[in-house]
């Protein structure tokens, strides 16, 4: 309902469209395990994510944030699983709403080092588990979809 309202008065308004974000679903599908990450601001679990970069698809990007906040070596599905909503917080002490379109990457490997190993932690979940430790709706949906789209095999 409170998206429905935001939708009516952003039309009413001339509304923006939200800004776009990519985010890397990185899986083990050998056990059937989803990696999360902590965000650095708050401390709660997400998935690697971040904004589109020039010069590369939005997959490819997906997958440069999850080496960048994640250290995840593997391989990028081109095509999006799909999409969710947030607001994003911004220093200002405003929210801008995003859509997030997320890829799923393979996971080959994970390193000990890399850039952002020092501000995050990493964990394996399975999808539910995930889906119960992360806080956007749309994230969660997806999440709770995995192990019908990807064989329930742990």
């Amino acid at each position: 309902m409170k998206k429905t309202l935001r939708d009516k008065l952003g039309r009413l308004l001339g509304h923006k469209p939200p800004e776009i974000q990519v985010a890397a679903l990185c899986m083990d599908s050998r056990k059937g395990k989803v990696l999360l990450v902590t965000s650095r601001g708050t401390g709660r679990w997400i998935v690697p994510k971040g904004w589109p970069m020039p010069g590369r698809s939005l997959a490819d990007a997906a997958k440069q944030e999850a080496w960048e906040e994640a250290g995840v070596r593997g391989k990028v599905d081109q095509d999006a699983v799909g999409t969710y909503h947030y607001d994003k917080q911004q220093d200002r002490g405003f929210a801008i709403p995003v859509e997030v379109h997320v890829f799923v990457l393979e996971v080959d490997g994970l390193v000990d080092e890399f850039p952002e190993d020092s501000q995050r932690k990493r964990r394996w979940y399975s999808p539910e588990r995930a889906a119960e430790l992360v806080a956007e709706t749309g994230l969660k949906k997806l999440l709770r979809a995995l192990p019908a789209k990807a064989g329930k095999q742990a």
